[in-house]
């Protein structure tokens, strides 16, 4: 983006051009070539030296106007990488009314999805998962975490905890849980899910490639069989620039029965 570079900046050498701190007009010069598509989606910025440099500005002022678009999402920084132009994030529209996983929903929407692996293994269970999955204090967890990547832009932390007597070794799951477990007729029919909103932390606001404190969607799900045993106990969190999550309600008829809505 050198041709860029020098439009975007060079106009803060006119230090006369408005009454706002530089730092400021500095972030709206950014915000602006990325409105305009001067500068795109996964664009590198020149270094803070460069930038300083062409618009005839302390680095001080350049970090302080960078660090600001960090936090607004516009920019991101990849550590050792640099700073680029954040994705453009086209947002999922996720029913609530069917049980599917990750990979069969992103493949019906012509997405390719793959999953970077955090944890997989055996484990003691812990006093949620026992009381989650009927479990004795004996008895082991599989447990399964990963990012979940869509054309290759993280959307969502999942972990989920099977009991070991139904997944004896975890790395069996190499794309889709639901489909690992369908080949032991352990697949899920229905579940049960908890959606809160909360902020992100350092750790988890980094493997999504969102500023710290970013808005997401925490979602606890308990699946179960068809004859009712708990099958899965699941915790994900989705980013909330995202996802939204849409339930179709039914308003009941004069008998009570379920009628359509109006």
């Amino acid at each position: 983006m050198d041709d860029g570079a020098e439009r975007i900046f060079a106009a803060l050498r006119d230090v006369s051009q408005s009454g706002a701190p530089l730092y400021l007009q500095l972030k709206k010069n950014i915000e602006e070539a990325v409105k305009r598509g001067l500068i795109g989606p996964g664009d590198a910025l020149p270094s803070e030296r460069d930038i300083a440099a062409q618009a005839d500005i302390s680095r001080v002022t350049v970090r302080k106007a960078v660090q600001d678009l960090v936090k607004s999402g516009v920019l991101v920084q990849r550590h050792g990488s640099g700073t680029f132009v954040a994705p453009r994030m086209e947002r999922v529209e996720q029913s609530l009314s069917r049980l599917t996983s990750f990979t069969e929903d992103m493949a019906r929407r012509g997405m390719a999805a793959r999953s970077q692996w955090l944890d997989r293994g055996i484990y003691t269970a812990s006093p949620d998962e026992m009381m989650v999955l009927g479990l004795s204090a004996s008895e082991l967890v599989s447990r399964l975490s990963r990012l979940r990547i869509a054309d290759e832009t993280p959307l969502a932390i999942e972990r989920a905890t099977i009991s070991a007597s139904v997944l004896p070794d975890p790395h069996e799951v190499t794309s889709s849980l639901y489909l690992a477990l369908g080949k032991t007729g352990h697949r899920p029919v229905r579940a049960v899910q908890r959606i809160s909103a909360v902020n992100l932390g350092e750790a988890e606001a980094q493997l999504l490639a969102v500023p710290i404190g970013s808005a997401c969607l925490q979602i606890e799900r308990i699946s179960y069989l068809a004859s009712g045993k708990v099958i899965e106990f699941t915790k994900s969190i989705y980013r909330g620039d995202a996802y939204d999550f849409v339930a179709e309600l039914r308003l009941p008829g004069p008998d009570g029965q379920e009628g359509e809505a109006t």
